[in-house]
């Protein structure tokens, strides 16, 4: 049985993450071992979550993931902790579609039969937050709300009021709350909230200020036990068969500053898939590392870091290099803005790049974002042709691929038919801006390191 308590709220910009991140300190302290997890894709809040948890933060996504999956991983990861603490992803019962609640919170929420703790922002509010409560309550009654925690309140006084009134009208208590102060905000940037790797100690100070501010004005004890009265639920691990080769093929994985986007579990899938896995830095070292058999460049925030990527020609050359020499090599997102010829950044500099793809990939202000589901064109180190892959994308740059004849995949629409094409593929070169999940595609990992292995 594994004490669980997912942390959800009416709206994104609520307070999720702080409080989220506040309540594992502040838990943490009470001698408890807290394994954090993350409704949805996000990249950026585990990272938080990982920093005051001292554990991995995983992501559970059940649109990515199919329900025994996602049930199965949260299982493994979560027994050996004390409990679990789950941020949700925006509003309780937001989902990939506007008329169903599919991959929301709610959806996690009832896979897991977890009890929801709703983060109400209170600022502005006093009764009005018992009328929001009131309705997120008898919205879905498979999803039991077993507490509320306030944001953004005025005073204890402000936080008595809303809480009186939302135990009055719902049977619903108050758990505690966080108030409106300036040192309890985390820095953002154009794309969100700043991430762990690049801020960790101001990150870590203000998440510990919120920690001790949450010690004296929640009531932990409760959330503890509200977690820990969640139904039992024990299943087997996802089935990873490891794999052995003669000698373990090494795939290098960038991962520094301006490449952080990745999920725990892509490493070790592709180290049950029979890999060795060896980080590297395209900002700062100069070479990849030694036997390398494979290539892997994360999701991130290349354009921050143009002028140092642009500068280290030997990372560029070693990298054009591996592709003449026709190494497997994986792009996804930020890491095809870097195989373009150039990044241009938001002030219109271009700064010249690996140059691999044609074109370069320019900032813009619209956002594209979304879930996708793909069609394969073609075989390619990851997947067979006309594999059909569920992933997700969210970035700001754009690159067009002149040329279908080397599009990497056809994206699907909901109703089935094809839409435009995206990404590239030449040989053993697979890039694109579509996020995978190596976990929710267990094959994956098996066909790269087959290929670097060939």
């Amino acid at each position: 049985m594994t004490a669980r308590v997912i942390i959800a709220a009416a709206h994104s910009g609520s307070g999720k993450t702080l409080l989220t991140a506040g309540l594992i300190g502040a838990i943490r302290r009470l001698g408890l071992n807290v394994q954090p997890f993350k409704c949805g894709p996000d990249y950026i809040d585990p990272g938080h979550h990982s920093l005051v948890a001292q554990r991995p933060c995983r992501n559970l996504d059940a649109w990515l993931f199919t329900p025994e999956q996602l049930q199965r991983h949260f299982c493994q990861i979560a027994a050996p902790a004390d409990l679990a603490i789950i941020e949700g992803v925006m509003g309780l019962f937001d989902g990939y579609g506007a008329l169903d609640d599919t991959g929301s919170t709610a959806h996690i929420a009832r896979l897991l039969q977890a009890p929801v703790v709703l983060v109400v922002d209170a600022g502005g509010m006093a009764r009005s937050a018992a009328a929001v409560v009131a309705g997120f309550q008898h919205f879905d009654p498979q999803v039991q709300i077993g507490g509320v925690l306030l944001n953004k309140v005025g005073s204890a006084r402000h936080a008595d009021l809303c809480a009186t009134a939302i135990e009055q009208h719902t049977g619903i208590k108050c758990l505690g709350y966080l108030p409106r102060q300036a040192q309890f905000n985390l820095p953002e940037r154009h794309l969100g909230l700043v991430t762990a790797e690049s801020a960790k100690q101001t990150i870590l100070e203000t998440l510990d200020a919120v920690a001790t501010t949450l010690s004296s004005t929640c009531q932990l004890e409760q959330l503890v036990s509200l977690a820990q009265s969640a139904p039992p639920i024990q299943l087997e691990p996802l089935p990873i068969s490891p794999i052995e080769y003669a000698q373990r093929p090494v795939i290098a994985v960038a991962y520094d500053a301006a490449f952080s986007f990745i999920y725990p579990e892509m490493q070790e899938c592709l180290q049950a898939a029979g890999a060795e896995i060896a980080l590297f830095s395209p900002i700062a070292d100069q070479q990849l590392p030694t036997n390398c058999a494979g290539i892997i460049l994360s999701g991130g925030y290349p354009e921050l870091y143009a002028a140092e990527l642009s500068t280290n020609q030997a990372m560029l050359n070693a990298l054009r290099q591996a592709h003449a020499a026709n190494v497997p090599m994986y792009a996804e997102c930020g890491g095809l803005m870097y195989l373009t010829e150039a990044i241009v950044d938001q002030a219109g500099q271009p700064w010249p790049m690996v140059g691999l793809l044609p074109g370069s990939s320019q900032m813009h202000q619209k956002v594209s974002l979304g879930y996708r589901t793909i069609s394969v064109c073609n075989d390619n180190p990851l997947f067979s042709a006309n594999s059909q892959v569920r992933g997700h994308e969210f970035h700001y740059s754009r690159w067009e691929n002149p040329e279908p004849a080397t599009a990497a995949y056809c994206i699907i629409a909901p109703d089935g038919t094809p839409q435009q094409h995206e990404g590239y593929q030449a040989g053993n070169l697979l890039a694109s801006y579509i996020h995978l999940h190596w976990l929710a595609n267990p094959s994956m990992a098996q066909r790269f390191v087959a290929s670097c292995c060939s």
